[in-house]
């Protein structure tokens, strides 16, 4: 794909950070699988993005997802608040939020 100088920069492909558990289980623990949605991805293992990279992808001010989220009721792609300052942003959420919110034109329109 080719990039002009003023195009933001792409999604990265990978997590942004690496996060391992160092608390210990139990065997049955484990093993147990937590309400997972055999029908998704485990959102552990795809990308996650932050406000600042998914504002770069959409082409919106950092300040404009931040106006989504605490709008009444909240607009914008699904997040996860991680802490008071930290938000995520699911890559399978946010692809279903966009397929969600596309528009396709009538031919005879």
């Amino acid at each position: 794909m080719l990039r002009t100088p003023g195009d933001p920069p792409p999604l990265p492909t990978e997590p942004i950070a690496d996060y391992t558990d160092r608390q210990t289980h139990t065997k049955n623990e484990g093993s147990a699988r937590f309400g997972q949605d055999d029908s998704r991805s485990s959102l552990l293992a795809n990308a996650w993005y932050s406000t600042r990279d998914l504002a770069a992808c959409l082409r919106v001010n950092t300040s404009t997802l931040r106006r989504w989220r605490t709008a009444r009721p909240p607009q914008g792609p699904p997040f996860v608040s991680v802490s008071e300052r930290v938000i995520m942003y699911s890559a399978v959420d946010l692809e279903e939020w966009l397929r969600r919110h596309r528009t396709v034109p009538r031919r005879d329109a």
